[in-house]
């Protein structure tokens, strides 16, 4: 049974009206659905609220909306995990152990070529070089090897990155419109089995993450976790 006008009175109500009629198959996987105007007088909401709803659940990967042509039922729903930038700190204590950091090096100096070009910085652009190791319970939990672009986030240069860490720093003081992520399996190096305490060449869990502002890209960094590591998220 559709619910009445007077029921619908936000984006989230709006949502889950429209969840409910395609979990019941009411709109079918490739149908295209209402238009926002129709939706809006039938739902008795502003067409704002609709817009929002509709594109929070094109976001969600269950409906495909596009210019000109309507917005259609998703024929291959993809469900989309969601993945925060935890604070390091946080999510060490969220388990009860307790953390520690210790800055390895800090310098400012040319990025390589290869993460020039990914950042779409210029020849001999200065970034600044972290290396840093983070632990629980007074053992190696990760080894971050980050580059930040401090034309990006100026304030950094003062910050003093030897009791507070970049990714705690970034996190509390750098906004980012986008980014991108990467997950692997890598072999300890002999220096990350030194810091982490496992063998040379033991399995690591890495993260490779990449964030920008707009085109500006704020830092680069790699996080190889000691074995063991599990990551969880939500869906």
């Amino acid at each position: 049974m559709t619910r009445s006008g007077d029921e619908i009175r936000n984006w989230q109500a709006v949502q889950a009206e429209v969840l409910r009629r395609l979990h019941t198959r009411q709109w079918r996987p490739g149908e295209l659905i209402p238009n926002e105007a129709e939706l809006a007088r039938e739902f008795g909401c502003a067409r704002a609220t609709v817009n929002r709803a509709l594109r929070a659940l094109a976001e969600a990967g269950l409906l495909d909306r596009r210019r000109k042509a309507g917005t259609r039922v998703a024929l291959h729903p993809v469900r989309k995990a969601t993945l925060d930038i935890s604070i390091v700190r946080i999510e060490v204590e969220g388990r009860g152990q307790s953390y520690d950091y210790r800055l390895l090096s800090r310098d400012e100096l040319p990025a390589p070529e290869p993460l020039r070009a990914r950042l779409k910085l210029g020849d001999g652009a200065p970034l600044l070089h972290l290396r840093a190791l983070h632990l629980a319970d007074g053992n190696g939990h990760m080894v971050e090897d980050r580059w930040i672009n401090a034309a990006a986030v100026p304030a950094i240069r003062d910050a003093d990155l030897s009791r507070i860490s970049a990714n705690e720093w970034l996190v509390m003081h750098a906004s980012f419109s986008e980014g991108d992520i990467g997950f692997s399996a890598a072999s300890a190096s002999a220096d990350e089995a030194r810091l982490l305490g496992c063998d040379a060449g033991a399995a690591l869990f890495v993260i490779d993450r990449t964030t920008w502002n707009r085109d500006l890209a704020i830092t680069s960094a790699r996080l190889a976790f000691a074995p063991g590591y599990r990551m969880q998220t939500v869906i």
